[in-house]
């Protein structure tokens, strides 16, 4: 293989995610955290400023209501050898608030038990929710990323791991359909006026297509790859998308949960063909939570999830597996036609050469047997090649450790709609393994990251100014200042599955959503 064949898989793969390696901050003892007393010598700052400062010198992040403080406001912050919760009252400057100590998190609230104020009703009149899970008819086991939308309309959301889903629906809809998908399953439409207000189970029957085996070896896999690379201006657009979608990320370090980030996403969805724009991203809103145990030495960062996301569309940067100029470096056989609501898909398998000495990829995509749309497609780096892969995902290691990747999976699905073909669902599984020179034994951390779309609108769509953008290539979770415990408002999200749920409950922080 020449070498800019050898540069082009790599490039891909150092795009798809990195990973960075941190110590976490200076551990200060529990007990009695406020009235141990510190120095502080930063001046005048903003109050936001001032608790970011006290979060990094004591280990100690803060959970409020960010409407009982505001962060814009000017505080001095310079004490000397002065008790915690006096610094706190001095650049508060409110004797309401109280001051309460949950794990490694320092809770501030009113003192009249109004840890979460109340959504505003008028707010919760304008839609209904909409709840469910979508399993298997015959053997009840969930079904993840089902596709979950309004028949014809932009709105719609997917299951998570669990098969579990919710939706907001307005009353402009109540005689709308809901319409529920999954590869290889016959489709369902339920009424919206049927599903208001309701904990739904939607059984989806598998369809067993027949085909003679004579015909699925008369068809050649290479010719129908083929195919959807050329038909991707056609069914994916030359005009914009203005879409909204739930994003979220997290690392567990074994069942512990280190970190979880979640927004609300505004992104311009750039044409598939005749425009020299890029996508963009606008964050509507977010929040983190963060677990990390600050006696450990260890913890582990995602890095540029949000552009990961974007690159991860590979029907407009082309998945490596589908472009022209790589195919010989891979085998594809046709192993299946499966059903998708009421029209058929090729599944193809895909995997690297034998004898192509690089870390690319092996996996299945679905590809409509009709108009050569990309459905789906479910890949990972092949794991023979995975160990060459460290110095690609782990950008700064803590000294004193080896890690190295384990696993890196991919999913990417795109929903039909009005015979054009949109981003509906990107998911990134990584799994780690960390090793201290001195110890026997390895830490193991399990990285995710997912964007599902839940609505989209092709009226009026223009780009964001420069300053309105996300840094996407950033370490996410640090671009988030606070937790709003209002955060949902009317938005879809993807409810956490069983695993982080519980894991989120074990953190022991009064938090609106997962303390049900």
């Amino acid at each position: 293989m020449s070498s800019s064949n050898g540069n082009r898989g790599i490039k891909f793969l150092a795009i798809a995610s990195f990973l960075l390696l941190i110590l976490p901050q200076r551990m200060v003892c529990q007990q009695g955290i406020l009235d141990s007393t510190f120095t502080f010598r930063s001046g005048t700052v903003k109050t936001g400023n001032a608790l970011d400062i006290i979060s990094r010198q004591t280990g100690y992040n803060f959970t409020y209501d960010s409407r009982l403080i505001d962060q814009e406001k000017k505080t001095v912050m310079t004490f000397r050898n002065t008790k915690l919760s006096v610094v706190l009252d001095s650049i508060l400057k409110n004797d309401s608030l109280v001051f309460s100590i949950i794990d490694r998190y320092i809770i501030i609230s009113h003192a009249e038990r109004h840890t979460a104020l109340p959504a505003d009703s008028t707010t919760a009149e304008k839609a209904k929710y909409i709840t469910g899970k979508i399993v298997d008819d015959e053997t009840s086991e969930p079904l993840p990323f089902a596709t979950i939308a309004l028949k014809n309309k932009g709105k719609g959301t997917v299951s998570n791991n669990n098969g579990n889903f919710g939706m907001k629906i307005t009353s402009d809809f109540f005689n709308d359909t809901l319409s529920v998908s999954y590869l290889g399953y016959l489709g369902r439409e339920i009424p919206v006026k049927k599903a208001y207000g309701n904990n739904l189970t939607i059984s989806m029957k598998r369809e067993f297509i027949s085909i003679p085996e004579i015909i699925i070896k008369n068809q050649n896999p290479q010719e129908i790859v083929l195919r959807a690379l050329k038909a991707i201006p056609h069914n994916y657009g030359d005009t914009p998308a203005f879409m909204t979608g739930f994003y979220r990320e997290g690392v567990l370090k074994k069942a512990d949960l280190q970190t979880y980030s979640e927004a609300i996403l505004q992104i311009y969805k750039s044409a598939y063909s005749g425009t020299l724009y890029g996508d963009q991203i606008k964050v509507y809103k977010s929040r983190k939570i963060e677990n990390t145990d600050r006696s450990d030495t260890l913890a582990i960062r995602l890095k540029a999830g949000l552009s990961t996301c974007l690159e991860l569309d590979g029907a407009k940067n082309i998945f490596d597996f589908l472009s022209r100029e790589s195919m010989t470096d891979y085998t594809y056989r046709l192993t299946d036609i499966v059903t998708y609501d009421d029209e058929t898909a090729y599944a193809i398998e895909f995997e690297q050469h034998e004898n192509v000495d690089l870390p690319l990829f092996k996996g299945t995509m679905y590809i409509n047997t009709v108009d050569y749309g990309i459905l789906n497609a479910e890949f990972e780096i092949n794991p023979k090649q995975i160990h060459k892969m460290k110095d690609t995902f782990i950008t700064t290691s803590s000294l004193g450790f080896n890690t190295w990747p384990v696993s890196v999976k991919y999913s990417v699905s795109y929903r039909k709609m009005n015979n054009r073909y949109f981003l509906n669902h990107v998911r990134g599984d990584l799994i780690f393994s960390s090793s201290h020179k001195k110890k026997l034994f390895n830490t193991q951390f399990k990285v995710f990251f997912e964007l599902a779309i839940t609505e989209t609108e092709l009226k009026n769509v223009s780009r964001f100014d420069r300053e309105e953008l996300a840094p996407i290539h950033s370490i996410f979770s640090k671009t988030i200042k606070k937790y709003d415990p209002l955060f949902w408002g009317n938005q879809d999200f993807l409810r956490p599955e069983d695993n982080l749920l519980s894991a989120l409950k074990n953190m022991n922080v009064k938090l609106q959503e997962f303390s049900k």
